[in-house]
């Protein structure tokens, strides 16, 4: 009965939030616990790039200015052969950075 009470009030919280604070609770959630997150890179209409386990892109700012920079970074390992999985020869961890002049998607591993 407690924990029904409990996650009615937390519903009954969260409802009363904005949808940027809804935003920010979840992103919150998810650096918590972490996404398997997979990004592929396009180029020319072709799927040129895959990373996985990607917790999250971020966007850089400048280091005097505080602005933001016309590109997104994160870290995950390289998926050589497009197959969704880390294989024995894709075992380090890597930072990339994606422009926002590149075509990009950033999605949750279908395979989890």
């Amino acid at each position: 009965m407690k924990k029904l009470i409990f996650f009615a009030s937390l519903a009954i919280l969260i409802t009363g939030c904005t949808q940027e604070q809804q935003n920010k609770i979840g992103r919150s959630i998810q650096n918590f616990t972490g996404v398997d997150g997979v990004v592929d890179i396009f180029s020319g209409g072709k799927r040129v790039m895959r990373f996985l386990k990607v917790d999250k892109l971020t966007t850089a700012h400048g280091t005097d200015d505080n602005l933001p920079r016309p590109y997104r970074f994160g870290y995950g390992y390289l998926d050589k052969n497009f197959n969704y999985k880390v294989d024995e020869d894709e075992k380090k961890k890597l930072y990339f950075e994606v422009t926002n002049y590149e075509t990009y998607v950033f999605y949750e591993n279908p395979l989890k």
